[in-house]
């Protein structure tokens, strides 16, 4: 097979994955709490070609001829986005690098930067979807005027009193290398290997950060971004499709040659 063809058909490839990632930034641009994807590329494997005037002998010197790119991987940015008022006390934004714990259907532990919070029928402090922190927090059903602190204390004022009570507090988590997070969807994340141990930590201790009541975390799409690496992506798809396109009208050229 031609290598200009193989060569061309790979980058069409990687640039399609790079659209794909693109759109998907896009589409999430208002998604709370959202975190960007980011392709990142690799040449293939180079191959050896020895010219037929050199003998053929052991180290006999070749040129080297790459063979197309490949997508290296997919992996989130966790810049922060722009917090957002809401004016919803079960609205919590992170300003720092943690992550709230909720507990999944089967038992297993989720990370989340979306502090869109709710109470569940059984009276839990949940994330939206109704997966309850881990912290369990129990939130009394006749709890006025909640307050969430920066540091996460928690406190409501009941009837008959004047004096708010302390319900409990919201804790954080960090990763030494959160771009290892396995992303599963709905705003969650699971600890891998390449994530690390997850770190239990305090608010404002160890960059994990503080809450902000009463606001949200926006995506941190830039779409200014997104449209010139989309753009970008578009014009390497096009270029290696004329590169195709010209492997091809060679091999044409070849094959109709008269003697």
């Amino acid at each position: 097979m031609n290598d200009a063809l193989y060569i061309g058909a790979t980058g069409m490839a990687a640039q399609q994955k790079a659209v794909d990632v693109v759109s998907n930034n896009i589409a999430n641009v208002n998604t709370t709490g959202y975190k960007k994807d980011r392709v990142s590329f690799q040449d293939l494997m180079y191959r050896t070609v020895v010219p037929k005037n050199v003998l053929d002998s052991v180290g006999a010197a070749g040129d080297r001829f790459g063979t197309g790119v490949a997508v290296a991987g997919i992996g989130k940015a966790f810049s922060p986005g722009e917090l957002k008022s809401t004016g919803n006390a079960l609205d919590v934004a992170i300003n720092g690098q943690g992550f709230l714990e909720v507990i999944m259907p089967d038992g297993n532990t989720a990370y989340t930067r979306a502090g869109t919070l709710e109470v569940t029928s059984d009276g839990l402090l949940a994330v939206t979807g109704g997966l309850p922190l881990k912290q369990m927090l129990h939130i009394p059903p006749d709890a006025q005027n909640l307050k969430i602190g920066p540091d996460g204390v928690m406190k409501v004022t009941v009837p008959n009193t004047t004096t708010p009570i302390e319900i409990g507090k919201l804790d954080l988590s960090l990763f030494t290398n959160p771009v290892g997070l396995n992303p599963i969807g709905s705003n969650l994340y699971l600890a891998t290997e390449r994530s690390g141990e997850v770190i239990a930590a305090r608010p404002g201790e160890s960059g994990a950060g503080l809450f902000a009541q009463g606001f949200t975390e926006s995506s941190n799409v830039s779409l200014v971004e997104e449209i010139v690496n989309l753009m970008l992506a578009q014009r390497a798809y096009e270029v290696n499709s004329k590169v195709i396109q010209a492997a091809d009208e060679m091999m044409g050229m070849s094959n109709n040659l008269r003697r």
